[in-house]
């Protein structure tokens, strides 16, 4: 088990973890995922465990079906328990995303997760999320 410090989706039942330090967009973007058909998987803090050559993405107990919203508070979402992790995204400003970013890699519990750079707070961005998603599956 290993406790990543990020905010995690589920879209499709794919889990996708946003990393970045507090103030970045974490939970921002996830807003406007669950608001575009996706389910919180863990706010803040999320537990990943490796399961064959897969990781699971689960929350801890004390903050399970909450989202911390910025000017407004910790609010209850709707939630999925547990989901594999397919994607991890790192919010970064606009101008440190490549036009084209070949996507790279990071690894928990020895194992690789297709991962990319992406500006969290552009008006596309649940959109975008989606579509990274679909791509990192069609490879």
């Amino acid at each position: 088990m290993e406790r990543v410090y990020g905010t995690c989706v589920a879209l499709a039942g794919e889990a996708i973890l946003f990393r970045g330090p507090s103030g970045s967009g974490k939970s921002d973007l996830a807003l406007r995922v669950i608001e575009a058909g996706g389910k919180l998987v863990a706010d803040d803090q999320t537990i990943l465990t490796r399961e064959g050559n897969r990781l699971i993405a689960t929350c801890p107990n004390s903050i399970a079906g909450r989202l911390e919203i910025r000017g407004i508070g910790i609010v209850p979402v709707e939630t999925i328990h547990r989901a594999p992790l397919s994607l991890v995204l790192d919010m970064v400003p606009p101008e440190q995303v490549e036009r084209f970013p070949k996507t790279g890699e990071c690894s928990y519990l020895d194992v690789n997760v297709p991962l990319l750079p992406f500006s969290p707070f552009e008006v596309a961005a649940a959109a975008k999320v989606r579509l990274a998603l679909k791509m990192i599956r069609d490879q």
